[in-house]
């Protein structure tokens, strides 16, 4: 996996932190969980359902050291969504066998759809 990253732009890999000073590319010849700055959603931003659920498998990425916490808030959440928001089951499958990147991506998409019928 190739990453291109911008001066100041920061990365996290397996729970660090890591922030460039300049633009770099970098490629990761294994399998590393990764969240790119883009991606990470802030505490005070998880203010609906679909965000709370985004932010604890973010967590989950960002902090493997804590899983019990992070797991438990989004079973909470994901248990009171209606049963037939089919993304969100996938999401429960996917977050139940360690597939968080993957269910990041199928929550960003929910949430940009959620963003739509706000508008």
């Amino acid at each position: 996996m190739r990453l291109s990253l911008r001066s100041g732009e920061k990365l996290y890999v397996n729970g660090a932190v890591l922030r460039v000073d300049r633009k770099v590319s970098l490629e990761l010849l294994n399998d590393a969980t990764f969240l790119l700055e883009t991606h990470v959603m802030q505490p005070e931003e998880a203010t609906t359902v679909l965000k709370r659920l985004y932010f604890a498998v973010q967590t989950m990425m960002m902090a493997p050291h804590d899983l019990d916490g992070a797991r438990a808030l989004f079973e909470r959440d994901a248990a009171g969504v209606e049963a037939d928001r089919a993304e969100i089951a996938r999401a429960r499958t996917l977050v139940s066998s360690g597939r968080y990147f993957e269910a990041l991506k199928l929550l960003r998409g929910a949430l940009r759809g959620e963003c739509e019928r706000a508008a």
